[in-house]
């Protein structure tokens, strides 16, 4: 999915806001009397303003529950064919279908595509369009205390006709963390603002004076007499958000990270490791107990709450830097970052609805638009999406309901099976690998550390032939491996190659299960890549892709849960018999280069060639 940038109407910059209040202060109250009227600098500045919100207020949006017409909330929409952001404590009520009010003064019907019930996001998409209004991202790093902003949404449902109320306020603090309900709706490193926000606006846009998206507005704090907003409020970054905007787009239900170990402040200031668990990837790495945190993803701990705040913006299974002090002596170590919950933990607590997720005050759309929309008999009694086979609305149009599968672990497993066949199809593209599938591939190439060797790959097994006269081979019914660890030039090396001939030949077909990830870092690479996952008799496999072509840019195979993966580097792709493939391959284990594979040639061989 592109996300579309809208234009910027008017100055920019969080400076905007404040040319009001310096002219107001620097100007004596005779001169603002004058018969010459208003200053030109107030009256751009007003004019920027008014137009900034104008600008972005056609992609915001009212969300209702189809089945019994009640208001659930606002969102903001940030593509053109239709896709929205908006809580997950909105959606949860009204389940896998929506109903969309626009200013435009039409109802689209929704679809939601992927939840994060931790952070508490969700993504849906609308349908009636393709050329929906959007809004645009800002830096949400870049916000500081005092810089001005505005919240659009529906508050009290106040908009029958689908027009967002609008309050402005500044940004009253950054970096905020609000405990979560349970283990869910957890709000780390948020933004605090004065602008009113009230039961309503969950899940709308909190924007910058520019009129660019700078978080999610989802809690408030409110008078014990009243729901009523009392100036504090906060909002899920839009950092955070993008960052798990890919693992979004999966359809799947999403999980925030943890490191494995926790930390505590010192009264010096420092901030050590505790408990660490012996099998988290940190304690592989080398990371103990009393070591001195530095930084997280390249961000300063100063506080065990800093580090909570960080660790919240992350998603589940990305892998980021940390620096930690031990000795005097300052350590660079990349770890990879496990779930908060165990995975049929997260789909317990979502599917048993014991969350804070109050519904938002009743509304009907004007001109009785909206009818009353019945449910299936068969379906459960909550209708919060992600994870049982759970029956749709018998009414759901065709339209929305050609769009929604259910699959356990998945909130909308249709746009996981739509994102995988546009890899595959892309990865076509690219590799041109011959129709004839059949053939075995053969490799001759030079080991770096251990001279020539000789590969052959087929649909079953794979063999290699090193200089020295060793013989490595994998079968397509082997339960496991040597650990990565003691020799990843040699079987780990040959599954590797083997999984990835699979794939490139015959797609999802050779795997148990395919499915996609989303979008992950990779060490060294500038932007996130796709990420495919496999799994084949005991291994795991994740494929890392370009997010243009779907070329492999690299590959983990997880001979088991509990060690480290083999990592294979794929480099320099040329035209070759058997399609583009890479002449050079990277070799990794343990976080070590184990070796490089250079000058590869790649041709194809029948099986009698081979026996012969």
């Amino acid at each position: 999915m592109s996300i579309q940038r809208s234009r910027t109407i008017g100055p920019t910059g969080p400076k905007l806001g404040w040319i009001l209040l310096a002219i107001l202060l620097q100007s004596s109250p005779a001169a603002l009397g004058q018969s010459e009227g208003i200053s030109p600098q107030l009256q751009a500045a007003e004019s920027a303003r008014i137009a900034a919100i104008h600008a972005v207020m056609p992609a915001t949006i009212c969300i209702f529950s189809p089945s019994d017409d009640s208001g659930g909330g606002s969102g903001v929409i940030i593509s053109a064919d239709g896709y929205a952001i908006t809580n997950f404590h909105v959606t949860a009520p009204s389940g896998n279908y929506l109903r969309c009010g626009l200013s435009d003064g039409r109802l689209y019907d929704a679809v939601i595509v992927g939840i994060d019930p931790t952070g508490d996001v969700a993504l849906i998409k609308l349908f009636g369009r393709t050329d929906f209004p959007t809004a645009a991202w800002s830096n949400s790093d870049l916000v500081r205390a005092g810089d001005p902003c505005f919240a659009v949404g529906n508050p009290f449902a106040l908009a029958t006709d689908f027009h967002s109320s609008v309050t402005c306020g500044i940004v009253s603090g950054v970096h905020r963390y609000q405990e979560p309900s349970g283990t869910l709706i957890e709000y780390t490193d948020c933004i605090q603002t004065d602008a009113s926000v009230n039961p309503g606006n969950s899940g709308g846009p909190l924007f910058n004076a520019a009129g660019e998206i700078i978080g999610i507005n989802g809690r408030c704090s409110f008078e014990k007499r009243g729901r009523v907003n009392v100036g504090v409020a906060y909002a899920i970054s839009s950092n955070q958000v993008q960052r798990f905007l890919g693992h979004l787009q999966s359809g799947r239900v999403v999980d925030h990270a943890t490191a494995g170990f926790t930390v505590s402040s010192r009264a010096d200031g420092s901030v050590v490791v505790t408990n660490i668990l012996r099998t988290s990837d940190a304690f592989r790495r080398g990371v103990r107990d009393g070591d001195s945190i530095i930084a997280l993803d390249r961000r300063p701990v100063e506080s065990a709450n800093s580090f909570k705040n960080i660790l919240g913006t992350v998603p589940q299974g990305w892998r980021v830097p940390l620096s930690v002090v031990r000795d005097q002596t300052r350590r660079e170590i990349m770890i990879r970052l496990e779930g908060v919950h165990a995975r049929e933990e997260l789909l317990q607590l979502v599917q048993s609805g014991e969350f804070e997720a109050k519904p938002e005050p009743p509304s009907r759309p004007p001109g009785g638009q909206q009818k009353k929309i019945p449910s299936s008999p068969d379906a459960p009694e909550k209708k919060t999406p992600g994870g049982d086979p759970a029956s749709h609305p018998v009414d759901m149009p065709a339209e929305v309901a050609a769009q929604f599968e259910s699959r356990r672990g998945y909130a909308n497993y249709a746009f996981n099976r739509q994102r995988r066949q546009e890899i595959l199809q892309r990865m076509q593209t690219f590799y041109q690998i011959p129709e004839a599938t059949s053939a075995q591939w053969h490799v001759t190439a030079q080991h770096s550390q251990i001279g020539p060797v000789t590969i052959s790959l087929s649909q079953n097994d794979a063999k290699a032939v090193f200089a020295s006269g060793r013989v490595e081979t994998f079968t397509a019914t082997v339960q496991k491996t040597s650990s990565p660890t003691k020799d990843p030039t040699g079987s780990e090396l040959l599954s590797a190659l083997f999984l990835t001939k699979r794939l490139l030949t015959a797609g999802h077909e050779p795997f148990g299960d395919l499915y996609y990830l989303g979008r992950s870092p990779w060490p060294g690479q500038d932007e996130l890549l796709d990420v495919l996952v496999g799994t084949f008799e005991t291994y795991e496999a994740h494929f890392y892709l370009d997010p243009n072509s779907s070329e492999i840019r690299a590959l983990e195979v997880f001979p088991d849960i509990e060690v480290d993966p083999f990592e294979l580097i794929f480099e320099n792709p040329v035209p070759t018999p058997l399609g583009t493939l890479p002449t050079r391959l990277r070799l990794r284990a343990s976080d070590r280069d184990v070796g490089t594979i250079d000058s590869i040639e790649w041709t194809s061989i029948s099986p009698q060639e081979d026996r012969s």
